[in-house]
């Protein structure tokens, strides 16, 4: 079916365009897009299935659709997500959502300090994000002032300092479904991927995987129709399905907690300073958006260790602006491809791409038992991840093949590891 799937909105819970954002979906669509997201709700180590997935606007769109018109979508896109949660959200001077009055100052002085509250900027809280070492204060912005003015004029009297907006990179809408059974809680031991994405809801295909979750905003862990899928890729195994690496354990970072200005800067941060203290090895973030001061420092961080960090360049097509955190140098950006190895037409770009990855034709699991045909670069990014985890760059290098596309970095990586919806019993 010549068909390539764009995204309208995503369903707070977690991403589903996890590659940035639309408004809410009623029900999961036979194909699953990069970002999917579900309702849940707070749960400990593994968090209880859903019932359903919060909708997904999902718009089938020809095959030659022009990268104009793909730009054109993400922008509505975006201000569909912000106009349907004004209470939360607001936009950055270039269009990217970020959280209403909030500037993020990092490593502030006492000079700082003091310039932000002659300005009228108030505290809302300060502390150090153990494992990535940056002492992040979160200020209200001055009464009646945008956080886009508000941190340009904290910028001018504060010029030494480093101010960022809170950027979000995965927003949605929609109320959570409500739970079922709980799933088994595990621990995490031996070969360890990180994932930072919504939570991960319980699935036969994750029933025997050591899964240990944590949730980054004050609603906890929320199960996710996208976190799912994405740990599913990772380490999940059930009868004719296969993950890349179903012997791991994962550590599962939720930076949504279903809420509908979740997956923000700081809760990203904060998440990779955990994984950073847990010593994990390579980690998949399967989320875009805008370059932004705190998630590059945390970038940084993570590299200092070791740490591989595997992210996709997201599905706006090749005329949206470069996405991130697969555009910082260091990061391993991913691209997808479909089952006849062709690039993806919506694959987003970054400043670079390493590897391609299988991104659609493939079936991954859903909250609920179910399977479903996925398809985006969210979901080819956890193949490399997996792939890095069991194995030493240059051998993952040496196994790429060539494709057909022009931005296909080394190759295509884990061409193999494709389970086909059809053989999930999936049209």
């Amino acid at each position: 079916m010549k068909a390539a799937f764009l995204f309208g909105a995503l369903a707070m819970a977690a991403p589903a365009t996890p590659q940035l954002l639309p408004g809410v979906v009623n029900q999961l669509p036979s194909g699953v897009l990069d970002p999917v997201l579900s309702g849940g709700q707070p749960g400990g180590a593994i968090v209880p299935p859903i019932s359903s997935v919060s909708p997904l606007d999902i718009r089938p769109l020809g095959a030659e659709l022009a990268p104009s018109s793909l730009l054109s979508l993400r922008r509505a896109r975006l201000r569909d997500l912000v106009r349907n949660n004004r209470e939360l959200l607001d936009m950055d001077a270039e269009g990217a959502p970020i959280r209403k009055d909030e500037v993020i100052g990092l490593d502030m002085t006492p000079a700082g300090l003091a310039a932000a509250e002659r300005l009228g900027f108030r505290q809302i809280r300060r502390d150090s994000i153990e494992g990535v070492g940056i002492a992040v204060t979160v200020l209200a912005t001055p009464k009646g002032m945008r956080a886009r003015k508000a941190i340009e004029a904290l910028r001018q009297a504060d010029p030494s300092g480093s101010y960022e907006l809170n950027h979000v990179y995965e927003p949605a809408g929609g109320a959570p479904a409500a739970p079922q059974q709980p799933a088994r809680p595990g621990q995490a031991g031996g070969v360890v991927i990180g994932l930072i994405d919504g939570g991960v809801g319980a699935h036969p295909a994750l029933a025997g995987a050591r899964i240990e979750q944590r949730g980054f905003t004050p609603a906890g862990v929320k199960a996710t129709g996208h976190g799912t899928a994405v740990a599913s890729l990772l380490v999940g195994e059930a009868g004719r399905f296969r993950g890349v690496a179903p012997g791991a354990a994962l550590l599962a970072a939720d930076v949504y907690g279903g809420q509908p200005a979740g997956g923000s800067a700081e809760a990203i941060a904060r998440a990779m300073g955990w994984l950073a203290m847990r010593k994990v090895a390579v980690v998949n973030i399967s989320l875009v958006g805008p370059p932004n001061r705190l998630i590059e420092a945390s970038v940084k961080a993570l590299a200092r260790r070791g740490t591989i960090l595997v992210a996709p360049v997201g599905n706006d097509g090749p005329a949206a602006p470069p996405q991130y955190p697969a555009s910082y140098p260091g990061v391993v950006a991913v691209t997808g491809v479909d089952a006849r190895d062709r690039q993806l037409i919506e694959a987003g770009r970054a400043t670079h791409v390493d590897f391609a990855a299988p991104g659609a034709d493939m079936a991954g699991a859903v909250p609920g038992g179910g399977y479903e045909a996925l398809r985006g670069t969210s979901f080819a990014a956890p193949l490399v991840a997996a792939r890095l985890a069991l194995a030493p760059m240059a051998s993952v290098a040496a196994s790429a093949v060539p494709g057909k596309g022009k931005a296909l970095g080394r190759g295509i990586v884990c061409r193999e590891c494709r389970v086909p919806p059809a053989a999930m019993g999936v049209r």
